[in-house]
């Protein structure tokens, strides 16, 4: 069984807490995309544990964790994580693989990404900051420096050297304070050391497990609508966030995949620039934020919210060939007397489906949207969905009506057993 768990959004949709759900079973779970850009907090008994580059699945006790190819490591990120679960009794060295393809991200990373996001003015795009953008640009401009090179300290010193040498000149055309590699040296050296005993061929792993009909959870950061190919450029991640994104990051072939699950949040929200048709600027707003808690687990930046935008969500669902679905948070939602959902889009008086709008159209469009009838009753602590409210079954059972996909779990609360299996 191979299961892919990708966000059918603008991320932040709940995806570690179903990973997490899923992994009480899974033998191998794994990150093939992204960096520490992306956060994930899993829920249990009340404790909060947020995530950024090692895999959800960390928490559970039967499977092992994988930082695969696609992958971009902070140092900084990944040494403190591993300080973190060390610390609960989580021996990594038998938890935890990291393939040697894995690109770092180095200190002249993050001081571009602030540099070019300064640069552009009131034209920001809403950047983490993280250094994400920039070392993705290295690793397809053949300057990037992997986990390979960091084993071979002498080659990676070379390396970070000449590549500094290099980013130092842009630096200070920009302003900015050029970097000193002797600074970071010591943190690098550590971080060789660490993660030398978990460096395996992490493909070789992937084959073996396939062939002998392991499971495999493959996990997703971000979500759809922030793929660089496929989002809304320039306003996306510097990876690739969508099913094919699995082959490119972690070599498990595409076609493998046995259960895709697009995760849904019951309303929209997003980090940063860049247009979102249903975004709510009233009280309604700030409630659905404030009751959400629709802060950044990266960045602690507020999110923008909106009301559900199901064309945009249709769209993740065939690119992804989506074939189940997890709707989280719909809890948040209780208590308003009217839910809104976007159905379809307006531009210019005239219908236009997602795949046709750049961010400039869906800056000017009109959504259309169907209006539910909401409900009371605090939903947190039910078990069936035959005794959700009507008016929420009604909600689930149109989304899913519309996407064409079945809903299997319903999230009533963040806690990692308030999961409605459908």
């Amino acid at each position: 069984m191979i299961q892919l768990v990708i966000g059918s959004q603008w991320g932040d949709e709940g995806k570690g807490k179903i990973v997490d759900i899923m992994a009480a079973k899974a033998d191998l779970v794994v990150r093939f995309h992204g960096g520490n850009n992306a956060g994930h907090t899993v829920v249990i008994n009340g404790q909060k544990f947020p995530f950024h580059l090692i895999p959800s699945g960390i928490l559970q006790k039967k499977p092992t964790v994988v930082i695969a190819d696609g992958t971009v490591i902070d140092p900084d990120v990944l040494l403190e994580e591993m300080d973190i679960f060390e610390k609960m009794g989580i021996n990594l060295k038998k938890k935890l693989l990291i393939s040697p393809r894995c690109h770092l991200i180095m200190p002249y990373h993050k001081e571009l990404d602030q540099a070019y996001e300064n640069a552009r003015g009131k034209n920001k795009l809403g950047t983490t900051k993280r250094g994400i953008g920039p070392v993705y640009a290295d690793k397809v401009s053949y300057n990037g420096i992997r986990i390979y090179e960091l084993l071979d300290w002498p080659l990676f010193v070379e390396k970070f050297k000449f590549q500094a040498e290099i980013k130092n000149k842009i630096l200070v055309a920009f302003g900015v304070i050029p970097i000193k590699v002797e600074t970071y040296l010591s943190i690098f050296k550590k971080l060789a050391e660490r993660v030398r005993p978990m460096v395996r061929d992490t493909f070789a792993i992937f084959q073996k497990a396939i062939k002998q009909k392991k499971y495999i959870l493959l996990e997703g950061a971000h979500g759809v609508m922030l793929d660089n190919s496929f989002g809304l450029y320039p306003y996306v991640t510097a990876s690739n966030v969508i099913e094919g994104g699995v082959n490119i990051g972690s070599g498990v072939p595409s076609k493998r995949i046995d259960e895709v699950w697009g995760i849904v949040k019951a309303y929209t929200s997003r980090v940063g620039g860049g247009p979102l048709p249903t975004e709510l600027f009233d009280k309604i707003a700030e409630d659905i934020r404030e009751r959400g808690y629709e802060y950044g687990t990266t960045t602690g930046r507020p999110r923008r919210v909106g009301w559900l935008d199901l064309p945009a969500v249709k769209f993740a669902c065939l690119l992804s060939s989506i074939n189940r679905i997890a709707i989280t948070k719909i809890d948040i939602l209780s208590g308003l007397s009217q839910i809104k959902v976007c159905v379809d889009y307006k531009l210019d008086g005239k219908k236009i489906e997602f795949s046709q709008c750049g961010y400039l159209e869906l800056e000017k469009l009109t959504p259309i949207y169907k209006t539910f009838s909401g409900w009371k009753k605090d939903i947190s602590k039910i078990k069936s969905f035959k005794k959700l409210p009507i008016n929420c079954q009604k909600y689930v059972r149109f989304i899913e009506k519309y996407l064409d996909v079945k809903v299997k779990i319903v999230s009533v609360s963040p806690e990692r057993k308030a999961s409605i299996f459908v």
